[in-house]
């Protein structure tokens, strides 16, 4: 059975760019349109709007785009019971998590279920751990390692890997602004402080809250994706961050700030394993699943 012409569509829809989408799928860029003329003629609708600047999925792509995602899901999943029936998994997992998290847990979690499953391939991507929870959901990625948040998504399984505190760092040199009794929580303290907070994620709902139980609005020097680069400015003396304490103790520039004893102390930043439940009947994603003991 040939699924490339479902993964070639997949691959344009996520992209938008028949450039990025061929090379990503090692077929030349005419090889890409023709594929996706025959599935268009096959439905008999169009399933993008393309012209020589933009490319933009039309309402009938969006729900094949569905359909394509679905079929490719039970087709690899009625492929991996068959090859779990031989006692041999393999195929591919993407796993999706911050810098820090692919040094501080992947080794661990994935060392001993490799020399289990030689034969299943490993795909990583990195970036901002805000968007790891939504790319599982959206059917981007396989898993990823993130943060739990106040309130689960419906149809989201999730592992405790490690609890991390989240503490407040700020620069070793002096600034007039940093506050010189943090552990005494006053508006005068950090009414003018200057902030730098993570864009969005539960680090930032966190602070938020902080705030505004202080009853005070933060002065935001600066919002960044993923917590590495918080600890960056602040060593560089741009403000007062707030990232977890994993983060901190596995950066390189941990010893150009400090922490600071900021009362009454953040919410726990529990760490763990997250997929869509539907997908566990993957004998792949499950093996993977069973693999990791929850803390």
């Amino acid at each position: 059975m040939d699924f490339r012409p479902l993964q070639q569509f997949l691959t344009l829809a996520d992209t938008l760019h028949f450039g990025r989408a061929s090379e990503a799928c090692h077929v030349s860029a005419s090889t890409l349109s023709r594929a996706i003329r025959q599935l268009e003629e096959q439905l008999g609708v169009a399933l993008f709007d393309r012209d020589n600047r933009h490319v933009l999925l039309t309402p009938q792509g969006k729900r094949f785009q569905h359909y394509a995602r679905d079929a490719l899901e039970q087709w690899e999943s009625i492929r991996l019971s068959m090859q779990s029936d031989a006692q041999r998994l393999s195929g591919e997992i993407s796993i999706y998590c911050s810098v820090t998290a692919s040094y501080s847990f992947l080794y661990s979690l994935l060392s001993d279920f490799r020399h289990r499953h030689p034969g299943i391939e490993l795909k990583l991507h990195t970036g901002d751990p805000a968007r790891a929870m939504q790319r599982v959901l959206a059917g981007d990625e396989d898993m990823a390692i993130t943060s739990r948040p106040r309130q689960l998504p419906e149809g989201l399984a999730f592992k405790s890997l490690t609890r991390s505190a989240l503490v407040f760092i700020a620069p070793h040199t002096e600034h007039s602004w940093i506050p010189s009794t943090p552990q005494s929580p006053m508006q005068d303290q950090w009414r003018e402080v200057p902030m730098i907070l993570s864009e969005s994620g539960l680090s930032r709902d966190l602070a938020n809250t902080w705030f505004k139980a202080l009853g005070i609005t933060p002065t935001i020097y600066a919002q960044v994706a993923g917590h590495e680069a918080i600890v960056s400015m602040v060593g560089l003396g741009f403000g007062i961050g707030i990232v977890p304490r994993i983060v901190l103790d596995a950066s390189p520039l941990r010893e150009s700030v400090r922490v600071l004893p900021v009362k009454p102390e953040l919410p726990y930043y529990d760490v763990g394993l997250c997929v869509l439940n539907r997908r566990l009947k993957s004998p792949l994603l499950n093996a993977l699943w069973q693999e990791v003991e929850e803390r």
